[in-house]
């Protein structure tokens, strides 16, 4: 299989994140149903960060076994910066668009009117999530690309497809997961923004694959899956205390346990791809 047509497969697999985000233009969901999306997007999300960490930590664990402690020091250090990022580098990000808000709700001066007819727009919260969810999945998809683009440059063709496969049934329920927020708050994106969110969570998909190809790189791919580790936990603890708020336990337990389910459906393939 030639170069151009893995680049191809591998945009394929990024490109159908875009299965799930039509979701996100339902018309007044129900609060049960708000309830139930939000919940099925964090089990995803949590069986998300237990399969990133799971790739990042497996090349330290390897050389822990060899002893090789220069190895376990760069990566291990490397996944600990990653993660460090990911979280804290939000929570310092979401305070500072909180000022944002903050400012734009006391608009003053010559162009006050615009400014509050702006207003709603950059208080969206769904909004916000939605993008940092695909924007950790967008970096979890880029770490999937380089493998899909390793396996290939290795002459493992077998191998490369079978991620490809798995990789993009995966993503469909990704693009699921990324307009949750923005279905359980009842806002309708336009289909501009659903463009735009499934750029940024699946092209990165297509971009590692032809990284990849290229570049077989232990460490950069520790650090792409360590910063997609830290983003997406910082989401569903953000999803976490909107679940809390509807009061539904039963309904939020049950689409969690879902969510969990369908992640490791659609991971099955990659895992018996030996991947």
């Amino acid at each position: 299989m030639s170069s151009a047509n893995i680049t191809l497969l591998g945009a394929i697999a990024g490109f159908t994140i875009y299965l799930g985000l039509p979701i996100g233009r339902l018309r007044s969901p129900t609060p049960r149903l708000k309830a139930g999306l939000n919940a099925v997007a964090i089990g995803i999300l949590v069986f998300l960060v237990w399969d990133v960490l799971t790739h990042a930590w497996e090349p330290v664990d390897a050389a822990l076994s060899k002893h090789e402690w220069g190895t376990v020091a760069s990566g291990g250090g490397t996944l600990a910066v990653g993660l460090t990022i990911g979280l804290a580098g939000l929570v310092h990000y979401d305070n500072w668009i909180s000022r944002r808000r903050a400012s734009a709700d006391r608009p003053s001066g010559p162009g006050a009117a615009a400014t509050a007819e702006l207003a709603p727009k950059v208080r969206s919260q769904a909004g916000s999530l939605a993008l940092m969810i695909a924007t950790g999945i967008g970096l979890h998809n880029f770490a999937e690309g380089l493998a899909i683009g390793n396996s290939a440059a290795q002459g493992e063709l077998s191998l490369a497809v079978l991620l490809i496969i798995g990789f993009g049934l995966h993503n469909a329920t990704e693009g699921f997961g990324i307009v949750a927020p923005l279905a359980a708050e009842g806002e309708r994106p336009s289909w501009l923004t659903l463009l735009w969110l499934g750029l940024i969570g699946g092209g990165p998909t297509f971009l590692g694959t032809l990284v990849g190809q290229h570049l077989v790189n232990d460490t950069l791919s520790i650090a792409f899956l360590g910063l997609a580790a830290g983003s997406i936990l910082y989401v569903v603890i953000e999803l976490l205390a909107v679940a809390r708020r509807t009061g539904l336990k039963t309904l939020t337990t049950w689409c969690i346990l879902l969510g969990l389910l369908l992640g490791f459906a659609t991971d099955a393939v990659v895992t018996a791809a030996g991947a």
